[in-house]
């Protein structure tokens, strides 16, 4: 176990992460020339796209110094705020963090959270200072902040070029040097944290896991403690570029797992792995359920196509078991789901994959939050709300409360000042402002998790001229003055673009929802009313106007009469029409909710 080194890599988003892994690897022989390729542990077309890692990949390299050979096991982690529960685990399993900064950048929001979660688990960090040979780089400056943050030595801070390959052989140096071998026993009762599944069509779902203590074979009868399913270990191996099968996986080494588990549901991420005829006293501590935070409707543009948006959904949530969705219908849209994402790129990344693996064009309603609804009748029985149209009636309502978040941001000084009128217009409070250097701002706020939902990041990244980063966590739910906006249409509500919002900023939010609407719904023979309202109290109208047939052109001269006439005539079949007369939504409408402030 001496020389078994267990670590991750932690930075911002566009740090330099995934680059970095690839040196690392090409570096210590891990790949083959033949296979390499840029991000070589982002597997999906998705993820070298949009230059992100949504899924975290583990790989075992193997690196000779002085005669010695230690064997390193990289298990990366996903840089995007939505995806923290999966860094938690990851860091959970290892002993020391490569502190990834960029020397253009310098330290962002996130880089300060995933630094947090990897000193909570007593994790040895290592700060390395990417980029260096970029035109526009600051290493001394950048260096000053990060020795001021992590209060080591400015000579501990390993300059280095992912791009270029310099500085790789240090950092494998430091990895060895500095992070400690892990610490386990191989006589106890087997203990070990799953950290990552994949779902692989062949074969089942494949678990990776870190033995912390014992051992596990092929052939063995195991557990899952959070689950309590007893599984047999049909194979264990370790993680090269391919998979190693191996007879046995010991203490300290991390490795995969395939015992033909169909469901994705039944390996939950941070559960522990333990012998079923010896299971262990202690499973490893951290682990909960991931819950969604963002709700929000998905459906068949055709609504024939619900059985096969199913299967697709059902795929889909094998290789991502963060995804929950139930069906529900919608009198505007037909059958669909209610579906629970970790935050709006994710969502975004469902919907892309839809479309893209499966075929699938599909509507997307507005996305929401889960509110907490409380009735006069019962005041501690708790009513989930995921829909608006989920919320008791407005007469037996006691309160409801929202979900709230803390949010970090780190901007420039000169944008201080915008940064913050937009916290506060989106019902935020400050709770700390702190200056890491003369020119770089650390905010803090505590806001409603649903302002951030849709804009926000987008309007922050716009006032700040790009230069601010973002990072939030949940801290709970507080009782807030929360009203249901309704949209009708021909006197019709369109359950689809009902919203719950606050109080203060309903009215005004409904006369901007009937503007858009009013532009984007095509015009009928008829006249519809767009209205926007509150229980039964209409707080705004527009109305579009109808496309009218010109019944007087046959007219010439004579008496008014006659035009008045056929005006009336023409007026009672209108009304008749609008009776019986269909409004068809186009997609636009449903997303134009969003971006009411555009």
């Amino acid at each position: 176990m001496k020389n078994i080194r267990n670590f991750c890599i932690i930075a911002h988003i566009d740090h330099g992460k995934s680059t970095l892994a690839d040196r690392l690897l090409d570096f210590t022989g891990a790949v083959t020339e033949r296979e390499k390729q840029n991000q070589l542990l982002d597997s999906m077309d998705l993820e070298r796209e949009r230059g992100i890692t949504i899924k975290s990949h583990a790989i075992q390299m193997e690196y000779t110094r002085g005669g010695e050979t230690y064997v390193l096991n990289l298990i990366d982690t996903p840089g995007h705020v939505d995806f923290s529960y999966e860094v938690s685990r990851s860091i959970a399993a290892c002993e020391g963090a490569l502190l990834i900064v960029d020397a253009a950048q310098s330290i962002q929001a996130q880089t300060i959270s995933n630094l947090y979660l990897a000193l909570e688990n007593d994790l040895e960090i290592i700060p390395v200072l990417n980029k260096v040979d970029l035109p526009s780089a600051n290493p001394e400056e950048v260096t000053d902040d990060i020795v001021d943050l992590l209060g080591c030595k400015a000579e501990e801070v390993i300059p280095a070029s992912a791009k270029t390959g310099l500085g790789i052989e240090a950092i494998l140096d430091a990895i060895i040097d500095r992070i400690p071998a892990p610490v386990g026993e191989l006589n106890e009762p087997l203990q070990a944290l799953i950290f990552d599944s994949v779902y692989n069509p062949f074969r089942g779902v494949e678990t990776y896991f870190r033995v912390i203590n014992g051992e596990i074979k092929k052939g063995q009868k195991i557990k899952f403690v959070a689950t309590g399913k007893h599984y047999f270990a049909d194979e264990v191996g370790t993680l090269k570029l391919t998979q190693q099968v191996k007879q046995s996986v010991k203490a300290g080494d991390v490795g995969y797992l395939i015992t033909g588990i169909k469901e994705a549901k039944e390996v939950k991420v941070g559960d522990t792995i333990t012998d079923a005829a010896n299971p262990t006293t202690k499973p490893i501590g951290g682990f909960e359920d991931v819950k969604p935070m963002v709700f929000a409707g998905i459906y068949p543009v055709d609504t024939e196509d619900y059985e096969e948006l199913r299967a697709s959904m059902e795929k889909l949530q094998l290789n991502d078991a963060s995804l929950v969705f139930v069906p529900e219908s919608s009198a505007a849209l037909g059958f669909g789901f209610r579906c629970g994402f970790l935050g709006m790129l994710h969502m975004e990344i469902i919907q892309e994959r839809l479309e893209r693996e499966f075929e699938m064009t599909v509507i997307t309603t507005v996305p929401n939050v889960s509110y907490h609804a409380f009735t006069r009748k019962n005041t501690e029985e708790v009513v989930i709300v995921n829909n608006p149209s989920d919320l008791p009636d407005p007469s037996t309502l006691d309160r409801v409360e929202e979900p709230y978040i803390k949010a970090t941001i780190i901007t420039k000084s000169d944008f201080v000042g915008n940064v913050m009128s937009l916290c506060i217009d989106k019902r935020g409070i400050i709770t700390n402002q702190t200056y890491l250097t003369t020119d770089r701002v650390e905010l803090s706020f505590d806001m409603p998790l649903a302002e951030i939902v849709f804009d926000f990041y987008d309007r922050l990244k716009t006032v700040s001229k790009g230069y601010a980063s973002f990072d939030y966590s949940p801290i709970g739910m507080k009782v807030s003055k929360l009203v249901r906006v309704d949209v009708l249409l021909n006197g019709q509500a369109v359950d689809a673009l009902s919203a719950l919002i606050h109080a203060d900023a309903a009215v005004t939010i409904g006369k901007k929802m009937c503007e858009k609407l009013r532009t984007l719904i095509p015009r009928q023979q008829f006249d519809i009313p767009v209205q926007a309202a509150i229980g039964a109290k209409i707080i705004s109208r527009e109305t579009i106007k109808a496309l009218r047939k010109d019944v007087t052109a046959k007219c010439y001269g004579g008496d008014i009469s006659r035009k008045r006439k056929l005006l009336e005539k023409q007026k009672k079949g209108k009304k008749r029409m609008r009776q019986v007369g269909n409004v068809e939504i186009p997609q636009e409408a449903f997303m134009a909710v969003l971006k009411l402030n555009d």
